[in-house]
Formats: structure tokens, C-alpha cells, sequence
């Protein structure tokens, strides 16, 4: 090994060897297999340090099954489907200023090559190169023969039969249905094709209609309910309105709403044609009719009412919304002459209409007093609005006042409601954001009502069903996504399939459609199986007919018929069908958790609908996200770490370990400069130990005669090669690192503190294997250094031995670095300047009170006043009768606190305290730098300062002498 660290050196030398011997390029055996996929990155930017996270897990994955003996195939393509890499192609053409310097400066493209990517083409071409260079330059372990692009003709006709066979299966629809729009591109958008927004779900709101003369005042609300207690509309002074003439199913009316809510009602399943325009203050101070009710109720001004939420205007519900309470409350006093209103606006009575456990008959005016909120703009406003929808939503009913709907509970009446509402006429559907959302174009995108749009009908109950069994057989990473992912797909609801812009395949059955991005990202991972064929020449496009895919994936059909078809040789055809039964299902699916509500799910939909139960997916893992110092990353905005800048700066390793160390699963991870320059310096610590180990040319072996602290390190060897397997088997590759680096390099230094040598070549070599799946490269060089020929990355990785516990050998030395540890923190307390330590091992009664509370422990009957009295009906425990209640009301809340573990090993193995710390007096005097002498509680020599009275097992007690100048 080289004198110093150069991980850039390390790395390329083991890149070149990985790539000539083709390793990683897995091919069916006879050995168990794993397969394993994460989502292809998609090409309108350099890979980032989110997809660093993502595709490190599943390297470590990869990494680890291998080492564990599987056949692990680990494949990789790239998504480049839809409208993202069409926009940003026009942006670059335009010479737009924001996204040429973010591409440049941040993205890393080289000014005199960023220009030239102005057509979609091109930046596909761009993006796939540098997207793979950036995989190797960190050593992720994939067989790259099978990488493809979304566009590839091969891959389309891919797509063409998966959508031809769900068609025929009835999964795919047409008709109209709302989806998220952008009107620019006049084309519905997905996740990928968002700006902003990209939790935003599809919200069905109830619009019910007041009525004012000939006129429509519509009122957006998801609670219809509340429609029973409305006193009063608001309405912004400073908004701008509008009268537009609407004509649904025959039925004419004229409407007035918000210049906003005008332009979302053009793209709804209505006529809609604008009339004039409408002063604010015409339709403030005026009297309406509840549609429900039939009462009169006055609108009212209210500065809070937005204009792109809803229609525009609100309707109040005063005894149940804390804000319209407090909006009114607000206005007793205010001066309304100018909408001349002249009301005494305390004389609007709050409408009770919903019975609540926890309040009485106001439950906005009464927590609004109990909380002492003043007014609307009192934050705790917010809270209070949550607490009291929240109960009213779960344990409320509605009252008399509702008529039939009496008892009702108000968690099932939303949907009855509405129904009958649109019935009377009194109502409609109307569909709005969860949140805004922006396309990736800049353009604020609408609900569109789109008619002769294709979709697939997800909300299909026997799909869906399907679904639920697949999952119910899954493994989810973590456990408690489990109800996540059932919740998302009871949610779930038809979903467009087509578009009219961007890249990708024509819908088969409808070719004026493009298939829609998220649609054709599904089953791809069958598709890296036939991949490797397209690769090496095996198969052209025009062979890939639907009976080949048909024969290939389902078995269907007859192999000399498709082979007559195709040109296809029939034993390529037969081979392609061994990998795929032997490949097949997914075992495990990782990704990033914003693909929970979409593509996992889409995932877990389509292959349902298209294979047999035995090949559905096995398991799914889900990560959480990374931000860079703190803030929100974004390819098109900045700021954002790309993984060839953070390698190139850090190195692949150092990388790899600080990306995986600083968040759990789910958690969100943190990309920081001081973070990762602690990594460097863990690593070096890592290379230079190896370094001087391996030229010491000193060897362990475990056959000879060991000391106390040799055990100890072969047993807590076996403590951390358990919990890092346990940990990655559960994708837990913080806890995993923990172990596997952290706490095993504390071990070390313990053991190579306490003249430890034997071992210390036992330990590089299980220490090293457990690190190649985080830090492959240095791994990679050690072992070769040790003299091993093979590549670490096919070694037996560490499994766990229990033969090698030895729980004696881990309580002895816990005990002498507690003890140090205790004698070290009363010198730093006390600042003395010690002559000689004493340490008191605990009295022998102490010793049998422990022994006979982890009896009583183990049968369940341990409590104090048993104890106590277990221990005093002993005629040799009796004299000790005034100190045994106080140590037994210590003693057993460590007991039934967790400590039970310890006690009980001391006790089985009868340890002799005062023995081990004697064997052990050498090391403590080095330390402490001066004399030890141990005595017993029981017999002291010496005590000057009564200090035996605290001896416990385990727990020594001490007296340090001062020195006499002092």
C-alpha cells in the first residue's frame, strides 16, 4: 500500500480492473439470485446528491447479497420520457439566463458545449454519457450491458405490448376525467413534469350555490356539511370579479366568481362564456339564499378571501371555523357604511350543527376563548382550527338541524351530500389543487376536465384489489410504510396515460397519443432482461413482435411459431426465456420516497395486471431525501451538489460512507461541508491502520492461547458482524456503518489500549470485509495488499459466530472501563493530584441480594417488599438489616429497567471482581499514573473515609489519596 491516502488513484485503479474483468456482468448459475432495481435517474440534469443516496443504497445492497453468496443482478437504464427534457431543451435554445447559468455553473456543462443541447435529442445524448460516467466514477456494481434509454425503438415496442395487452384487459379507458393540466403545452403533467407542486393531489371540492336575484354565488367547500350554519358570505373588497354565463348538462345560470376561478372553470365540463366584469363592492352588503336552508344570509367584506382559492367567495360557519368566528368578531365594531351595511352585525346568531364530545354548543368561539386568541392573525388561530376540525371530523354528529342527516357521523356525510346536493341542483363537483402547482414551462397549471383523454382506470376495485394481496405478501422497508402504501392505493384514482407533447411511445391503439412518462416506467425491469440480447446483436426492432414478448415473459404460445415469426433464433428465444424465469420477480424495488404516491405504486399496479402471482415484486424499500447545507436542492434552480462534483472533490468512498452515514431509511439526509471532511478523516484513519498493519507483517491466530482481552475483541467482533448484518438486511445503512466503522474502531483503540496485539489481523480481515460494501475501493486495496488474489467484492462477507461470545471476558472489561472511566471523572471534577487509588469490590451480601433479585426477576415475582423480605429471613443477611432496603430500592429499578442482562451474566458466572481488577491494576496505574491496589468491602485494609459503604457489583468504589504537598 502507498505511504498516503490518494482515494482518486484508488479509485480509477480499481474502476479499470472492475470493468476489464467484467464482474459485475451477471449471468444465471445455480446459485440463489437476487434482483435488485432502483428507478433509471431521469436525463434533464447531472445526477445529484439525492440520487447518490438512492443508488448508493442499492449498491450496498447489491454489495452485500453478493458477498453473502447470491448471484446478484443489478442493471441501470435512463428515463427520458415526457415534457421535462423538451422544456428544458427551449429554455437552452431561448438562451434562457437562469437555466444557462444554473446548467453551467452548477450542472458543471462546459459553456462552449451547453448551447449546443437545444434539442431534446441532443441533451438525451448529453446527459446518458455523463449520467453513466458519474455510476462508475463512484463504483456502483452494475451490469452495464443492459443499460437503455425510454426513447430506444427497442424499448418502445416494449411499451407499444404492455399497453396493447392492458388495453385488452380493460384496464385502459377513455373518457373525461380531471387531471393536472398546463395550458401552455396544452398537455396533462406528471410528477416529473412539475416545477412546484409535486405533492399536490386532485382535491374534489362540493360547490354550493347561494343565490342572490338571478345570480350564482358559488362556494367551494370540502365540508358540505357546514352548509346547514352558514350566517354570511365573504367576500375581498380588493379582488376582481367577474359574471360568466355557465351552461352544464342543458341547465343555464350566470355565476359570479373571481377572475382566477373564471379561467379554472374554462378547462372544467362546462360552457363557460364571460359576460362582464363585477365590482367587488356589488356583491358585498347584499342578501342571499342559502340553497340548503333556505335562509337569508348577508355577505360580508374580508381581506383573507383569495382569489385563486375556490370560486373566490366563502361561505362562514362561524360556531364551527374558528377563523370565520374571529372574521366576525373582528368586524362588530368596523365601520361599513361604505358597503352599506348598517346591521348590527352581533345580531347574527352562530349556528349550531354539530354534536362533539369534547365541546359545547360553539366549538369555534369556545376554544377560541379557552386558547385567548384575539384575532385572525393570531397564529394560534391555525391551531385551533385543526383541533376542532380534527375532533368534529372524527367523533362528531350531525344535529337535528340537519334534518334527515340527523346522527349522521360527520367522517361518512361528505360524499351522501354532495350527491344530493347535485341532485337538487344546490351543488356540483368541483376540482382544485391540494396546493398550487407550476409546470416545469413556468406556467401555473389548472384541473382540466379533459374529454377523450385515455387513462388507466386505477380505480378499478378488482385492480386494486390485486394490489392489496401483492402488498400483503411484500416485504416493506421500513414496516410502517406498509399503511402508507394502502392508504395511497385505496386513494388512488384513474390516472391519464397519454399526452400530446414531449418524447416517448405512441399509444398503439391511438396514435395521436404519446404514452405518458410515469406510464411507461412500470415494468422496465423485465425489460433489462431482454436488454442484454438488444445489447450483444441478438435482436432487432422489427423481431420484437407482441407473440415474442408474449413467449419471452408469459410463456405463452409456441416457440417454433414465434420463432417463425421473427427470425429469432429459437435458441436465443429459448435462452432469453431461461433468464427471465430465473430473474424474475424483483426482489426488492429501492427508491426514494416521492415516488410512494406514483411511480412504486404504478410499479405494483401493472404488474398485477400483467403477470402471474409467483413473479409479482418481492419486497420494496423506501429512502428519505437530501439537501445541501441546509437547503432544498432543485436541477433547475440550484442549489444542488452533483455525484461527479462531490467524488471528484471528496472521492467515491468518502462519499459513499458520508451520504449513507447521516440519515436512517425515511429520515432526510444533510449534505454538509463539515460532515464529509469528518468522513475524510475517518477513512484515513481506516487506510493508514491497514497501511501499518499489513507492513508490520504480524498475522493472528485465533488457535493459540488467548488472553481475557482477545476474547473480549473476538466476542464484541461477533456483536458488531450481527447487528451490521441485521442492519443492512433491513436497509439500515446508518446503523450498519455504526457498527460496522464507528463502534468497531472504538473497540480497537479499547483493545489496542489495553496492549491488545494478537488479534489485530483477525480483526483487519473481518473489518475490511464488513466495509466493501460502503467503501469498495479502499476495501478492494487492502485485501489485495493482505495478499488475497480474488476481489474482496466476491469474499465471504463476516456472519456472525456465537461460539465466539464470551460474555465473561465483555463484563470483566466493561468493569475495568467503567472503573477508569469513574476514577478519570472524579480527577477532572476534583482537580486533585492523586498518590495512590483505591478500589473496594462490593461486599459478598451485596453479591447475594443481586443473585436472589434475578431469581425473583426471572420468575416475575421481583418487587421490593418481596425482596426485602426473601433477604432478611436469611439469619447471615440479617445483620445488614439496616443497608438492605435502601440498596434493594436502587438495585430494582436497574433491574426491571433493562439491567437485568448484566446482573444476571455476573451472577451465572460467579465473577470474581476483586480478581479482575487486580489482573488489571498494571493497565489502571499506566493510565491513571499512579498506584492501584484493590480491596474488599468485606475485609478492607484501608479505608480511611468509609468509602466500602458504596461498593456495588460491578461498580467498585473509590478512594483516591491525595499527594501530601497538596
Amino acid at each position: 500500500m502507498e505511504q498516503d491516502y490518494r482515494p482518486q488513484e484508488i479509485e480509477a485503479k480499481w474502476q479499470k480492473k472492475w470493468n476489464e474483468s467484467r464482474v459485475f456482468e451477471a449471468e444465471p448459475n445455480d446459485r440463489e439470485k437476487f434482483f435488485i432495481t432502483i428507478p433509471y435517474p431521469y436525463l434533464n440534469g447531472n445526477l445529484h446528491a439525492g440520487h447518490t443516496r438512492t443508488f448508493t443504497i442499492g449498491d450496498v445492497v447489491a454489495r452485500h447479497k453478493r458477498m453473502l453468496g447470491y448471484n446478484v443482478l443489478y442493471p441501470m437504464g435512463f428515463h427520458v420520457t415526457g415534457t421535462p427534457i423538451v422544456g428544458l431543451a427551449e429554455l437552452i435554445a431561448s438562451r434562457d439566463p437562469q437555466t444557462m447559468d444554473v446548467y453551467e455553473r452548477l450542472h458543471g456543462i462546459p459553456g462552449d458545449i451547453l448551447p449546443t443541447l437545444d434539442t431534446p435529442e441532443k441533451i438525451v445524448d448529453y446527459f446518458k454519457v455523463e449520467s453513466e460516467k458519474a455510476m462508475r466514477m463512484i463504483g456502483y456494481s452494475i451490469d452495464w450491458r443492459r443499460k437503455f434509454t425510454t426513447t430506444d425503438a427497442t424499448y418502445k415496442k416494449f411499451i407499444e405490448w404492455q399497453y396493447t395487452r392492458l388495453e385488452e384487459k380493460g384496464l385502459i379507458v377513455k373518457g373525461s376525467h380531471p387531471v393536472k393540466w398546463c395550458p401552455n403545452d396544452n398537455n396533462p403533467v406528471e410528477d416529473h413534469d412539475i416545477l412546484h407542486g409535486e405533492e399536490a393531489t386532485i382535491v374534489d371540492y362540493t360547490l354550493v350555490k347561494f343565490r342572490y336575484k338571478d345570480l350564482v354565488l358559488p362556494c367551494a367547500t370540502l365540508r358540505p356539511e357546514t352548509t346547514f350554519g352558514v350566517t354570511n358570505l365573504w367576500v375581498n373588497p380588493n379582488v376582481d370579479y367577474v359574471k360568466a354565463r355557465v351552461e352544464k348538462e342543458g341547465i343555464v345560470e350566470y355565476w359570479v366568481v373571481s377572475k382566477e376561478a373564471y379561467r379554472k372553470l374554462t378547462f372544467t365540463d362546462r360552457e363557460v362564456e364571460y359576460v362582464e366584469d363585477v365590482p367587488a363592492k356589488d356583491i358585498i352588503g347584499i342578501m342571499l339564499t342559502n340553497p340548503v336552508t333556505g335562509d337569508e344570509v348577508i355577505s360580508l367584506p374580508a381581506s383573507f378571501v383569495k382569489p385563486g382559492n375556490g370560486s373566490g367567495i366563502v361561505m362562514s360557519v362561524p360556531a364551527h371555523a374558528p377563523f370565520d368566528y374571529l372574521a366576525l368578531r373582528d368586524l362588530y365594531d368596523a365601520d361599513l357604511g361604505e358597503f352599506g351595511i348598517t346591521k348590527d352585525l352581533r345580531e347574527i346568531d352562530l349556528i349550531s350543527l354539530i354534536k362533539v364530545p369534547e365541546f359545547g354548543e360553539f366549538p369555534a368561539k369556545e376554544i377560541v376563548e379557552n386558547m385567548g386568541i384575539e384575532s385572525q392573525t393570531d397564529p394560534k388561530a391555525e391551531e385551533a382550527t385543526k383541533i376542532v376540525y380534527r375532533r368534529e371530523f372524527h367523533g362528531g354528529v350531525l344535529k337535528e338541524i340537519t334534518g334527515k342527516y340527523k346522527d349522521y357521523p360527520v367522517s361518512k356525510i361528505k360524499d351522501v351530500l354532495t350527491q344530493d346536493f347535485i341532485g337538487k341542483n344546490v351543488g356540483e363537483v368541483f376540482y382544485e389543487f391540494s396546493e398550487p402547482v407550476v409546470c416545469r414551462c413556468g406556467t401555473p397549471c389548472v384541473v382540466n376536465m379533459v374529454k377523450g383523454q385515455w387513462f388507466l382506470n386505477y380505480s378499478n376495485p378488482g385492480w386494486k384489489a390485486k394490489v392489496y394481496k401483492c402488498l400483503s405478501q411484500m416485504r416493506i422497508i421500513p414496516t410502517e410504510y406498509r399503511v402508507e402504501f394502502e392508504n395511497k392505493v385505496d386513494w388512488l384514482k384513474d390516472k391519464a396515460c397519454a399526452r400530446r407533447k414531449g418524447l416517448g411511445t405512441l399509444l398503439p391503439f391511438d396514435k395521436e397519443w404519446l404514452i405518458e412518462s410515469l406510464g411507461d416506467s412500470t415494468i422496465y425491469m423485465c425489460y433489462y432482461i431482454a436488454a442484454k440480447f438488444i445489447e450483444r446483436g441478438d435482436l432487432k426492432k422489427e423481431q420484437l413482435s407482441l407473440s415474442f414478448f408474449d413467449y419471452v415473459f408469459f410463456g405463452k404460445g409456441d416457440a417454433a411459431a414465434v420463432t417463425e415469426e421473427t427470425g429469432i433464433a429459437p435458441e436465443v428465444l429459448e435462452e432469453i426465456r431461461r433468464d427471465f424465469t430465473y430473474w424474475y420477480p424483483v426482489d426488492l424495488r429501492s427508491s426514494g420516497k416521492d415516488l410512494v404516491p406514483n411511480h412504486l405504486l404504478f410499479f405494483l399496479f401493472h404488474h398485477v395486471a400483467l403477470f402471474d402471482e409467483e413473479l409479482w415484486p418481492r419486497a420494496l424499500a423506501v429512502n428519505g431525501f437530501v439537501s445541501l447545507e441546509g437547503q432544498k436542492m432543485s436541477k433547475s434552480k440550484g442549489p444542488i451538489l452533483t455525484l461527479e462534483s462531490a467524488v471528484s472533490e471528496y472521492g467515491a468512498d468518502i462519499t459513499r460512507m458520508y451520504i449513507l452515514s447521516t440519515a436512517e431509511q425515511t429520515q432526510d439526509a444533510d449534505w454538509q461541508t463539515a460532515g464529509v471532511d469528518s468522513a475524510r478523516r475517518q477513512v484515513d484513519r481506516f487506510y493508514y491502520f491497514a497501511r501499518d498493519l499489513i507492513r508490520s507483517e504480524e498475522r493472528s491466530d485465533i488457535g493459540t492461547e488467548l488472553k481475557q482481552i482477545d476474547r473480549w475483541m473476538l466476542s464484541r467482533m461477533q456483536y458488531h458482524i450481527r447487528e451490521t448484518n441485521i442492519a443492512l438486511d433491513s436497509i439500515q445503512t446508518r446503523n450498519a456503518i455504526q457498527n460496522s466503522f464507528f463502534l468497531l474502531f472504538n473497540d480497537l483503540r479499547w483493545y489496542q489500549r489495553r496492549g491488545g496485539k494478537a488479534l489485530l489481523y483477525y480483526v483487519l480481515d473481518n473489518w475490511v470485509r464488513l466495509m466493501a460494501p460502503f467503501t469498495p475501493h479502499l476495501c478492494e486495496e487492502i485485501w489485495e495488499a493482505m495478499g488475497h488474489e480474488d476481489p474482496i467484492s466476491f469474499a465471504q462477507y463476516p456472519l456472525y459466530n456465537e461460539d465466539l461470545i464470551d460474555e465473561g471476558a465483555e463484563l470483566a472489561e466493561e468493569l475495568v472501563k467503567n472503573t477508569l472511566g469513574d476514577v478519570e471523572e472524579i480527577i477532572r471534577v476534583t482537580r486533585m493530584n492523586p498518590e495512590k487509588i483505591y478500589l473496594y469490590t462490593a461486599p459478598a451480601w451485596k453479591n447475594e441480594a443481586v443473585k436472589c433479585a434475578c431469581e425473583m426477576q426471572a420468575e416475575g415475582s421481583l418487587e421490593v417488599g418481596t425482596l426485602i423480605k426473601a433477604l432478611m429471613s436469611n439469619p447471615e443477611m440479617k445483620r445488614f438489616g439496616k443497608e438492605i432496603p435502601k440498596f434493594v430500592q436502587k438495585l430494582i429499578p436497574e433491574l426491571k429497567s433493562g439491567g437485568a442482562e448484566r446482573y444476571e451474566a455476573v451472577v451465572g458466572m460467579e465473577m470474581e471482581e476483586k480478581a479482575l481488577l487486580e489482573e488489571a491494576t498494571a493497565f489502571l496505574e499506566h493510565e491513571i499514573g499512579c498506584p492501584v491496589e484493590v480491596q474488599s468491602a468485606d475485609n478492607p485494609e484501608y479505608d480511611p473515609e468509609k468509602k466500602t459503604r458504596f461498593a456495588e457489583p460491578l461498580r467498585p468504589a473509590i478512594y483516591i489519596e491525595k499527594k501530601k504537598e497538596e
